[in-house]
């Protein structure tokens, strides 16, 4: 089993409607661990970093402008295939296709304003995760409740 680190985006919706903490709960008490946690504005440089493979398509202007609308939280998680865990929790791109008991199935109605990001996989987690984290703001400690949350030749 790998364990990983990712970086999950609560995205303005997420902060406005007030339900960062719901939302954090989730993967907490799935037994993800939180290495770091900011708010932040994206800046229209930031979003252009962070959604670089977008940028030439037609649909990029409008989630610029929502992506920068208002703060973000952002959170770097870690745990066993943490990657797969979160985009799992997170559902469908489209809130309206997600199953319930997922965060966007749960909270969400909306294509666009979907709550949350997730990084997609382990390479863009590596650079998403030096997007929004400085060296020295993401904190490694043993995990004491390893033992209870999986089995060690998992």
């Amino acid at each position: 089993m790998a364990v990983e680190k990712t970086l999950v985006l609560l995205k303005p919706d997420a902060v406005a409607r007030r339900l960062c903490g719901e939302v954090l709960g989730r993967f907490e008490r799935k037994g993800l661990k939180v290495l770091g946690l900011k708010m932040l504005q994206v800046t229209p440089e930031l979003s252009k970093q962070h959604y670089a493979e977008h940028v030439q398509k037609p649909f990029y202007p409008q989630l610029e402008e929502f992506i920068t609308s208002g703060p973000i939280v952002a959170v770097a998680l870690q745990g066993p295939e943490a990657i797969t865990v979160v985009r799992s929790l997170m559902g469908a791109t489209n809130s309206r296709a997600s199953a319930p008991g997922t965060i966007r199935g749960d909270l969400g109605i909306s294509r666009q304003m979907n709550l949350v990001h997730g990084s997609d996989g382990p390479e863009a987690a590596s650079r998403e995760l030096a997007l929004y984290f400085q060296p020295g703001e993401l904190f490694e400690s043993a995990d004491c409740l390893a033992g209870l949350l999986f089995a060690a030749d998992e």
